[in-house]
């Protein structure tokens, strides 16, 4: 390799992250053609990590690595949210919430790239596209190593979990979890609330947080949350609550 490509090369190796992925096209954007990928490529600087991925040889890059790539260079709106979220930042140890499946959110339409669907992450992960929140309320940073990456402050999460209830999330560990939350921003969680779109993620937190008796609670404006009309149930064969109009599981009660 001559020393003009060698160069290039060393400035962009200087603005990578260890432990990340390398998208040829924020590349490009750097000047590394695609020509001059090959070559690195062969000369064993740079690997395939998948199409239109690259990696370093020696890193060793997990999930997180690879969602940093997806913000920061992909620019897509993609976050890690509910149990995920929250086990990053010490939620959920005491509780049973499956360690193998990250939780992904992202806005409606945003579909993930094909080397990150096709990339051993050696990790379930679960893309939820969805709308229920809305982008950018409630999200927050979380410093790793060598980079950070954007999550769901524990407000948000908490309702990701509940709007992942009781298909992928246990209720009754959901209701722990909230139970165990005395420090949520009510601020923020008044915020939420009223944007929220899913009736039944709003009833069943407000539920779940009155039967919880935090202080946070009181602080919450529950005129100015729109709970809809009508009643829903969540399972079948449980006991209807009046006051939010839900059928909610027996042991919840």
């Amino acid at each position: 390799m001559n020393t003009q490509k060698e160069i290039k090369l060393k400035k962009v190796l200087a603005r990578h992250r260890p432990g990340t992925i390398l998208l040829a096209k924020w590349l490009e954007g750097l000047g590394i053609s695609r020509e001059l990928q090959k070559q690195y490529r062969k000369s064993g600087w740079l690997e395939s990590a998948g199409t239109g991925a690259l990696k370093r040889p020696d890193d060793m890059v997990n999930w997180r690595g690879g969602l940093y790539t997806l913000q920061q260079q992909a620019k897509l709106p993609v976050h890690v949210g509910a149990a995920t979220a929250l086990s990053l930042q010490g939620y959920t140890h005491f509780l049973r919430f499956s360690a193998e499946t990250v939780y992904l959110f992202s806005s409606p339409g945003t579909i993930l790239p094909r080397w990150f669907h096709e990339y051993e992450w050696n990790q379930d992960i679960e893309h939820f596209s969805t709308s229920f929140l809305p982008d950018g309320l409630g999200l927050t940073e979380l410093e790793l190593n060598n980079f950070s990456i954007t999550l769901s402050a524990p407000e948000r999460a908490v309702l990701e979990c509940l709007y992942l209830a009781p298909k992928r999330l246990d209720l009754m560990e959901c209701y722990l979890l909230i139970e165990g939350m005395a420090n949520l921003r009510p601020g923020l969680l008044q915020d939420l609330l009223e944007k929220c779109s899913s009736v039944y993620v709003k009833r069943l937190f407000l539920f779940m947080a009155e039967k919880a008796q935090h202080h946070w609670f009181g602080f919450l404006d529950r005129s100015k949350i729109d709970l809809g009309k009508g009643a829903r149930s969540i399972v079948k064969g449980g006991r209807y609550n009046a006051q939010y109009r839900m059928v909610i599981p027996e042991d919840l009660m």
